[in-house]
């Protein structure tokens, strides 16, 4: 039931209900208001940097030179207001009906996707679990399916140093306040670090069984507490290294809520610090003691291993639309420069977040009819719908960025849906498929 529509008449309708394009002011501070060719220059760009096709094959694409997208790209186009426009279309989406309906928002998962280099690059390393030279994007996902934090890191780097920095950095409406990673964010110092600033971290850890849990009584006591988990708590916790540390542990966390220092640096120093610093022994201790409650948790409540295990999927299966959207150069990073990276990485998740937001919105418009003709849509059912769908959505092809004609085929705002048809069956037919 949802209409085909190519990638730019998607953003060009998206525009039109959130205004997104607002975000993308001039680099010189000039508060103005953005003209036709202004916006359709910066859909330009937006595209091509989420494609990969570059500005050269965009210029060839939708008609217009490649010196004023350059010059588009210089002076509109920058991380900054990239990041506010990828803000407003986050909020746009949350406040959705369906997308309540995919979660409350109070839960995301974080992970890495490897892209192909071609040529030199600051930030790319040959791996061969993935046949040469790779760089990796690390994108932050909430529940309801939107992305509303990404970052390039080298891809031999631990991910779980980056986990938190997006957390602490999220300017969108979402309340997050639950993280789900794979193993590679279940670091001890990472447990420590989530629970004092608030947050809860909640990986899914690889061989379980063989981590160390902890008690805070004897064996004996333990085990009359808990006769069958007290066999599985091995160790006694360090009381006296947290109490002692305690006030410290709290003032580094105030200055990661409070942006005095980022969490990718402490993360990375304290897990690295010898046995011999105090602070990060004791921050590791906490982080045993949070592992332990989760691990507890996870293993004997069914409800809250589907929950992470789901949430975990709905941020990797974002990667195979990112692979669709980015598909010029077989997919390969050509920019050497970090910046430029980041720049094209945004690009890519404004356009990730734009097809999630517009089918969420199709969707249910879909449902709406599908109830008038009398088909029977549970609300139960409908935290099972992925707004990734994307085979009604034109990536290739002419490009043809043509704001008033796309604006003008609107009804009311809205595309209408094809028209479908119930039979006595109460089977659901396209008249025009």
């Amino acid at each position: 039931m949802l209409p085909f529509v190519p990638i730019a008449s998607l953003l060009i309708e998206l525009d039109v209900r959130t205004k997104f394009l607002d975000c993308f002011t001039h680099a010189g501070g000039r508060k103005i208001n953005l003209s036709v060719e202004t916006r359709r220059n910066i859909l330009a760009v937006l595209i091509a940097g989420a494609t990969n096709l570059g500005l050269t094959r965009m210029s060839e694409a939708c008609g217009v030179s490649y010196d004023t997208l350059a010059w588009t790209q210089e002076w509109y186009v920058r991380e900054e207001t990239l990041r506010e426009a990828n803000t407003v279309l986050v909020n746009h989406h949350y406040q959705l009906e369906l997308a309540k309906k995919f979660g409350g928002g109070t839960m995301s998962s974080s992970d890495g996707q490897r892209f192909p280099v071609r040529g030199k690059s600051l930030t790319g390393r040959d791996m061969n679990i993935h046949g040469g030279k790779v760089l990796s994007t690390y994108t932050h996902v909430s529940d309801q399916w939107s992305t509303y934090g990404t970052k390039q890191i080298i891809p031999t780097t631990r991910e779980a140093n980056y986990t938190l920095d997006e957390l602490l950095g999220n300017e969108s409406d979402l309340p997050i306040h639950e993280h789900a990673t794979d193993t590679h964010g279940a670091t001890l110092v990472n447990f420590g670090l989530f629970d004092l600033v608030g947050k809860a971290l909640t990986p899914r850890i690889r061989d379980l069984g063989k981590i160390t849990m902890l008690r805070v009584d004897s064996p004996a006591a333990t085990n009359v507490l808990y006769p069958h988990a007290g066999p599985l708590l091995a160790d006694r916790w360090n009381e006296d290294l947290i109490r002692g540390t305690w006030d410290d542990m709290l003032r580094m966390a105030g200055s990661l809520k409070f942006g005095e220092a980022t969490a990718s640096l402490v993360v990375g120093k304290w897990s690295a610090a010898s046995r011999q610093n105090t602070l990060a022994a004791a921050i590791k201790e906490w982080g045993r003691i949070r592992r332990t409650i989760h691990a507890a948790r996870y293993l004997s409540d069914p409800v809250y291993r589907r929950k992470i295990s789901r949430q975990l999927n709905k941020g990797e299966s974002l990667h195979a639309l990112r692979r669709d959207l980015h598909y010029a150069q077989q997919g390969a990073m050509v920019r050497p420069q970090l910046q430029d990276q980041t720049e094209q990485s945004w690009c890519l998740t404004i356009l990730t977040n734009a097809v999630i937001t517009w089918t969420t919105e199709y969707y249910a418009m879909g449902i709406k009819e599908l109830r008038e003709q009398g088909r029977e849509v549970p609300d139960e059912l409908l935290s099972f719908i992925a707004p990734g769908h994307r085979e009604n959505i034109n990536f290739f092809g002419f490009i043809e960025v043509d704001i008033e004609g796309e604006t003008a085929k609107l009804d009311d705002g809205w595309r209408p849906l094809r028209p479908t048809l119930v039979n006595e069956a109460g089977t659901t037919f396209l008249l025009n498929p």
